[in-house]
């Protein structure tokens, strides 16, 4: 995230400042390599087939969300800065998504024992949401980072697993609106180190969902370093928070889950310990090389990413710099925070968006398969575009259900300082959405879409599901300073759409890593439930799909974690469709017609 500002590489710069003259706002991004003449009619072809994209607009006021994030106003520390990450979990199994901020605490307020409350937030079916945090019990879990979901003990109730400045805080879920603290009889609760990311996902195939925990940075509240006390505190010539650079890394930690609601430390033996004490953040479980083998991708920041290739067995490989994605494309490190992962072009593959620092660019790895990524940043588009932002919580999402997942990415510096005419950047900053041009590409859009997005702020986690059950995606966001916000896309044009709940059965029960490929209008979509993500983030496990003009998906397949394969034909779109492991279609429900519409300010 801090990383000292370098010479970018030199066809980076030539993007970065808009070369030939071209407005990065609004102009199509170059044609990409391997055919210029032919990608580029293409480029340009889609780019003006694009119709009006739906408006995002902020509906925060009228859904009854009252939640406010604490923070520090010069944010002098690197732990005042990091928090912010918010999680969707359907807690109380009624099809609706609910909603749960993390809160954080102030040096000062820790020192003299004063607590944050974090929030819960129920869906009420109208547009609207419910505070139910003390009824529910997890106001207080800590110093709170981010979050995930996943069914530890397969009861079918989703659990939340929150990570704290001091470890991470296990709320099992009773199953009766309320939750239960079982850190210390799971076995975790020495993890005692700053927590960040976290993420389940059953790594070894037995059915029951693991627990991965990253962590960043080794720091104590009685030994923090002086606020512009060093070269590694300083940035653009002013005095700043000091760190990551310059500070000890933590090692990070995986949970083997034991079946009997207890996990045991096996990151050495898996070879995921970090013996280099990276700082990490973000992680997320996925088949990145699609050979049936759960891998693990860890962001770290100001260092090399992990990506762990997974041998089905419990051990795992890093393939960080062999496959491309563990640097940036000129051979150096980067400040990776958020992680988005998605099929934008159909193959299959599930490619990668990582967000940076604002002396960067957002990182886009496309998958070439066989474990190989190819870094695209440049000629997709998105470096230019995203150079001068620090970018946090991310998503490949479909707003327009045209079938083809754009992207998403939400901003704010870490430097309040930056608050000065002087300097390059903003401490606010707005978020910026980019349409998939269906060839590799994407265009800048973000002054296309509504005012709503263009408002900035010091964003950081964001969390993507269709929180009113009629087949549009919302984004969630949780802004650092003050209130979050939630956009709703309005407007744009009357495309069709699928929806999927997956219930494993054999699998661990909620299908983590499970994936849909749904085969509508000439081509395959492909998406995956997943546990983290983001920006220490939790996504609708729910698995959506716009079908553009499709009135229905002519072939579905759902893959689940043990390699068996279920076909569904002919499914109707506009619909919820529940899925369960071995008995295929078990519900299918219409789009909810709500009683209060929420409404856009």
């Amino acid at each position: 995230m801090y990383l000292p500002v370098r010479m970018l590489a030199p066809l980076a710069l030539f993007w970065a400042l808009g070369a030939l003259g071209q407005n990065s706002d609004s102009s199509a991004p170059a044609p990409m390599a391997q055919q210029p003449a032919t990608q580029h009619a293409a480029s340009q072809k889609a780019s003006s087939e694009i119709p009006t994209y739906p408006q995002l607009v902020n509906i925060t006021p009228s859904t009854g969300i009252h939640f406010e994030h604490v923070s520090s106003p010069e944010q002098k520390f690197i732990i005042e800065s990091m928090s912010g990450g918010v999680a969707l979990i359907d807690y109380d199994r009624d099809g609706w998504p609910d909603i749960y901020f993390t809160n954080a605490q102030s040096v000062e307020m820790a020192l003299h024992g004063v607590k944050s409350r974090s929030a819960l937030y129920h869906n009420n079916h109208d547009g609207t949401f419910t505070d139910v945090t003390d009824i529910a019990g997890v106001g207080y879990p800590c110093w709170a980072m981010g979050a995930s979901v996943g069914d530890y003990n397969n009861d079918g109730w989703p659990d939340l697993l929150v990570t704290c400045f001091g470890g991470v805080v296990l709320y099992r879920n009773n199953g009766d609106g309320t939750f239960t603290d079982a850190t210390k009889t799971a076995g975790i609760a020495g993890d005692t180190q700053w927590a960040t990311g976290a993420a389940f996902g059953d790594y070894d195939g037995d059915g029951w969902a693991d627990l991965f925990v990253s962590h960043y940075v080794d720091l104590r509240l009685d030994d923090l370093p002086v606020f512009g006390s060093s070269t590694t505190c300083r940035y653009m010539g002013i005095d700043v928070q000091c760190g990551p650079r310059g500070l000890k890394g933590s090692p990070d930690s995986l949970y083997h889950n034991n079946r009997d609601g207890t996990f045991t430390d096996v990151s050495k033996k898996a070879g995921v310990d970090d013996p280099e004490h990276r700082f990490g953040l973000t992680a997320v479980w996925s088949d990145f090389d699609n050979d049936g083998k759960l891998d693990l991708l860890v962001a770290n920041d100001s260092q090399p990413n992990y990506l762990y290739q997974g041998d089905g067995k419990g051990h795992f490989e890093d393939a960080g710099f062999t496959s491309g994605v563990g640097l940036s494309e000129d051979g150096a490190r980067q400040a990776n925070m958020g992680i988005a992962v998605g099929d934008y072009l159909h193959t299959g593959r599930m490619s990668l968006l990582i967000s940076h620092f604002d002396n960067e660019y957002a990182a886009f790895y496309r998958n070439d398969g066989n474990m190989l990524f190819s870094d695209i940043s440049i000629p997709s588009g998105i470096a230019r575009n995203t150079t001068g932002y620090v970018g946090w919580g991310d998503a490949f999402v479909d707003f327009d259900n045209d079938g083809w997942e754009d992207f998403f990415l939400v901003n704010g510096h870490v430097y309040p300082q930056m608050d000065n005419p002087l300097l390059h950047a903003k401490y606010e900053q707005p978020k910026l959405l980019f349409a998939n041009l269906r060839n590799g590409t994407f265009r800048n859009i973000s002054k296309e879409a509504g005012p709503a997005i263009q408002i900035p702020q010091v964003s950081r986690g964001m969390a993507i599901g269709d929180l009113f059950n009629d087949g549009r995606l919302e984004a969630v966001i949780e802004n650092l300073v003050g209130q979050p916000m939630i956009l709703r896309p309005e407007g744009g044009p009357p495309h069709h759409w699928i929806s999927f709940q997956l219930e494993g059965v054999k699998c661990n029960r909620l299908a983590l890593n499970a994936r849909v490929l749904v085969t509508a209008g000439g081509f395959t979509q492909t998406g995956e439930v997943l546990s983290g993500g983001s920006y220490l983030s939790q996504n609708d496990l729910r698995l959506h799909f716009g079908l553009g003009d499709s009135l229905q998906a002519e072939k579905t397949r759902v893959l689940w974690p043990d390699g068996k394969v279920e076909i569904l034909s002919n499914l109707k779109a506009d619909r919820f469709y529940t899925v369960r492991e071995g008995e295929g279609v078990i519900a299918s429900k219409p789009p909810s017609t709500l009683q209060a519409q929420p409404k856009p300010k």
